[in-house]
């Protein structure tokens, strides 16, 4: 869409490309209400208003919930990608900032206390390698002349020069490098400028160079940082055939090959002026939610990803009405009951309603007295769901364990929202 956007105003470019951002879900964004801090009490302008155009929520490495400007350097490309709106072929508005814009409005919205950090990423323009020179400009224009401390997070691009994306890491508290796609054929398909082998070379390069630099930092004490918060990628989900089973395995091998800190799932969206290879509607959100959780699984339960495919319906799917966990644990009842004062840890975790916290919590009580299912109650949110998994002093399930409408039993229940 040729438009000439140099009359555009600031604003209106933050407008355009914060908006342009939001299909970025590896920054682990989350919305709040919108308010507005003008017209406050009394006639005086309100105060703690941090919502905003690109204003966006993320966890930094110590736990802590920060906020970042999550926008895009500019929504312009030369890429066409099926499923993207900024691809070359889409009709959208565009926009574009400088290194130095993107430096000043981090800054001024930073001494506003609107945020503490920046996610920045962009489309391509001209080639990789400029659009990547222009990344590290706006990080080097924070770090060195702003003398900036806060969060940078930095979206790279694979094609580009790994003397930059060394550069990148350099300045970024986290990088990352969108797979894009859980199957070489369909990024082949759907993403035609993009190369499977190339996006999995960077993303190696990327872990060595952060194992490099942790073990240089070991031997000398003033070493430089690169990437301190590692990095992570993103697939999109329900653009192509891919099955959960698919993709479960797919981001195993990336947390096992590549180091990753996060693999983030984002909902395909149907866009404007779409490709007719897409699908005409997104997918369920909560398939990405299942998958959310079955990632957890694989992260702090112990399950493997071929234990977390067997719970996948004759398409591999993760059922959508009941969480990845509990669809195992009714598949392979045989494991269960488990003695909440005998079982292992790993016993403990597979058993669906306790989360890593209750069994922490039941380990350190069964120390000290033999358990009775009113003290698992107690250690946990809601017994409903682990009373047919587990045997205590005073329990036993005896046949609920293997009734035939079990899952009937636990699934939750749909029930329509009130508004008083």
């Amino acid at each position: 869409m040729a438009q000439n956007t140099t009359q555009q105003t600031l604003q209106q470019r933050l407008e355009i490309l914060a908006d342009a951002a939001k299909y970025d879900a590896s920054c682990a964004s989350s919305g709040t209400a919108k308010k507005n801090s003008l017209g406050g009490a009394k006639g005086r302008g309100g105060i703690g208003s941090t919502e905003g155009m690109g204003i966006c929520h993320a966890y930094a490495p110590d736990g802590r919930c920060i906020s970042l400007l999550k926008v895009l350097l500019t929504n312009h490309c030369i890429f066409d990608c099926h499923y993207c709106i900024n691809r070359k072929s889409s009709n959208v508005r565009r926009a574009r900032f400088t290194p130095q814009e993107v430096a000043d409005l981090t800054i001024n919205f930073y001494k506003r206390n609107y945020i503490e950090g920046l996610f920045l990423s962009s489309g391509i323009i001209k080639s990789s390698n400029h659009t990547m020179e222009q990344l590290v400009e706006c990080a080097r224009i924070l770090r060195e002349e702003y003398d900036f401390r806060g969060y940078i997070h930095l979206k790279t691009i694979p094609e580009a020069d790994p003397g930059l994306i060394h550069q990148a890491g350099l300045y970024a508290d986290r990088v990352s490098i969108n797979v894009e796609l859980p199957t070489t054929s369909g990024l082949a398909r759907l993403a035609p400028d993009k190369d499977a082998r190339q996006i999995e070379g960077a993303l190696a390069k990327t872990k060595s160079r952060i194992i490099e630099a942790k073990d240089e930092r070991k031997r000398f004490k003033h070493a430089p940082r690169f990437a301190p918060a590692g990095q992570s990628t993103q697939m999109i989900v329900g653009a192509d055939n891919a099955s959960d089973a698919d993709i479960v395995v797919k981001a195993s091998t990336l947390y096992g090959s590549f180091g990753l800190r996060r693999v983030y799932y984002s909902a395909f969206s149907p866009i404007p002026d779409a490709s007719a290879v897409l699908p005409l509607k997104r997918p369920p959100l909560m398939r990405e939610h299942r998958l959310y959780q079955s990632d957890w699984l694989m992260r702090f339960y112990g399950y493997a990803p071929d234990e977390v495919a067997q719970a996948t319906d004759s398409h591999g799917n993760l059922p959508l009405d009941i969480d990845p966990k509990l669809a195992w644990a009714l598949k392979f009842r045989g494991q269960f009951p488990v003695d909440v004062n005998r079982a292992s840890k790993e016993q403990l975790l597979r058993v669906p309603g306790l989360g890593t916290t209750a069994v922490g919590r039941i380990l350190n009580a069964r120390r000290h007295r033999t358990l009775r299912l009113d003290d698992v109650a107690r250690l946990t949110q809601s017994i409903a769901k682990v009373r047919p998994f587990l045997v205590a002093l005073d329990w036993r399930p005896t046949s609920l364990t293997d009734r035939a409408d079990l899952r009937a039993l636990l699934t939750p229940k749909q029930e329509q929202l009130e508004l008083f």
